[in-house]
This record gives structure tokens, sequence and C-alpha cells, in this order.
């Protein structure tokens, strides 16, 4: 088989192997080899990360292992591109791991429950000036430490701490 040469654009839609795929032709070689285990590496894919995502990891892992210099150099092309495919997946688990832990972290602070409180607690913190509540619910209920109470706020990190030591005394006071 003759080297068709390589091109320089990406040949979208084109139908390769029953699927329609987005592939980086390098020379015809490359294109007919893709064309013949395209099917044998989705199901591979399907198996690591989920036929949902399949299609587009082959792709995207073909883009990248076409176009760099290892495929030129390659002894074993087949054996490259399950490689590729299985590189390809683990970015795929782990960028979907980061994106997880980011959505869990950022929903973290809208998903609190309210302690319940009692009624003479509600009372009391309730006496308080506007600034030891707005401390004290920081503090205690949202768990920060005073510095970022105090970027909230925007006092000192000292008022922070004065502000909920005076509140503390003086919920001590009304509760015993």
């Amino acid at each position: 088989m003759a080297l068709a040469g390589v091109t320089s654009g990406l040949s979208a839609g084109t139908a390769v192997g029953g699927y329609i795929g987005l592939v980086t032709v390098i020379d015809a070689m490359s294109a007919h080899l893709y064309a013949t285990h395209a099917a044998e590496l989705t199901r591979f894919a399907t198996g690591l990360v989920g036929p949902s995502h399949a299609a587009d990891v082959v792709a995207d892992a073909m883009v990248r292992v076409m176009a760099s210099r290892v495929w030129g150099e390659a002894s074993n092309r087949r054996a490259l591109m399950f490689r590729a495919v299985m590189f390809e997946a683990r970015m795929f688990h782990r960028a979907n791991h980061r994106r997880l832990s980011r959505e869990a972290r950022a929903s973290r602070r809208e998903s609190y429950e309210m302690a319940e409180f009692e009624p003479e607690v509600a009372a009391a913190v309730a006496r308080l000036s506007p600034q030891q509540r707005a401390v004290v619910f920081l503090t205690y209920w949202d768990d920060l430490d005073a510095g970022t109470v105090a970027d909230l706020i925007g006092v000192g990190e000292g008022t922070v701490r004065r502000q909920l030591g005076r509140a503390r005394e003086r919920l001590r006071e009304v509760l015993t």
C-alpha cells in the first residue's frame, strides 16, 4: 500500500469501520489501520469508560497518538493504539474525579442543615449584636477560622477574636 502523504487538516464525519469519527489522517496506511481496528478499540474503550464516553475516548486517543512523533517510529501500531486508548481512559477518569471533587467542595457550603436550636439558645443568640451573631454563626455553624471570618465580614482578625470572646461570655451569662 502506498502512502498518500501527510495532510494537515482534520477529516470530520468520515465513516470509518461503521463509526463516524474525527481522525487526523497522517497517511493512507494510518487511516486504513484505524478503519481496521476502530470497532475493537471502541469495544475496549467501552470496557474502560462505559458506552457513553467510549467513542470520544477513542477519537481523542487517535488524534493524540497519530499526531505524536511516536506514531511514525512505532513498530507495532495496533498495540500503540490500544495503549493510547488506555492512557486516554485514565486521563478521562482523572478529569472526571477532579470534576466530581470540585463539585462536592462547591456544594458542601450550600448543603448543610441548621442544627436544632433550643429556644433558650436561640433567644440568647438573638440578643447578641449583629456582628457578634455573624461571628458566632460563621465560626460555629460554617466552621470557619478567624482569618476567613475576618475576610468575609470585612474586619480584622483581632476584631473577630474579640467579638467571639464577648459573644461567648454573654452566652455563658445568659445560658447558665
